[in-house]
């Protein structure tokens, strides 16, 4: 086996037609065989085939100026780890949708609780995690903390994310 798993795509006979599905680092990615069957006949050759074949350039052919400006529009290493970390940090469902109501506008801690349907205590947890991760901004009134996005960069992302999911 290579040093790197592959999917691989595997062979099938249904009601007398054939059908390929992919397998998963060697066992299948679902319980039962009829979860795995998928709509694949041009892919059929009769074998076992690693699916990155499918993906590969048929001729061998590097366009110099393409890769070049590709690699002068790379971000450096400390660039995409902080943005690694701000993607996940987002990508918690509850935060979400806490960056969600925030996107609206500013809100304390007690509506953000109501809205999102967690306690203040888990509320407050989720915002600590968002302020460290500089998602989020706050101020306070007296005793009430008010929080809201920290930029308009965060802003957009959320409304593109949310905005992306509403069309599929």
């Amino acid at each position: 086996m290579d040093s790197a798993p592959t999917r691989r795509l595997g062979l099938v006979t249904v009601d007398g037609s054939r059908w390929a599905f992919w397998l998963g680092f060697g066992r299948p990615w679902a319980d039962g065989a009829a979860s795995l069957i998928r709509r694949a006949r041009a892919h059929y050759t009769g074998q076992m085939i690693s699916a990155s074949q499918d993906a590969l350039c048929e001729e061998a052919c590097v366009h110099p100026e393409a890769v070049r400006r590709a690699r002068e529009a790379l971000p450096d290493a400390e660039c995409v780890d902080h943005a690694s970390a701000f993607l996940k940090l987002v990508a918690d469902p509850t935060r979400l949708k806490i960056l969600s109501a925030l996107n609206t506008g500013e809100l304390c801690v007690c509506d953000l609780s109501l809205v999102v349907g967690i306690s203040e205590s888990a509320m407050s947890h989720q915002l600590r995690l968002l302020r460290t991760g500089r998602v989020v901004t706050f101020r306070k009134e007296g005793r009430v903390a008010y929080y809201s996005l920290l930029d308009h960069h965060v802003t957009t992302l959320i409304g593109s994310a949310l905005e992306h999911a509403r069309e599929s």
